[in-house]
């Protein structure tokens, strides 16, 4: 979450939000969370765990597509 955050704040064009899945388990379900963090990009791409930022960047440009 960290890093989703952090490209959050260096682009304009991306939000972050944080969800306490214990709290809302709607949300647990609709996403399928198994593992903690989960990080869903675009509604298409996930991350499970904690991964190295140019990492997280080739997800969120797989999420676009590119």
């Amino acid at each position: 979450m960290r890093t989703a955050h952090k490209f959050a704040m260096a682009n304009e064009y991306i939000t972050a939000d944080m969800v306490e899945v214990t709290e809302f388990p709607e949300i647990a379900q609709r996403y399928r969370v198994q593992g903690v963090p989960l990080t869903v990009i675009n509604e298409t791409v996930n991350v499970l765990g904690s991964v190295p930022e140019d990492e997280f960047a080739r997800k969120v440009l797989e999420a676009l597509g590119k």
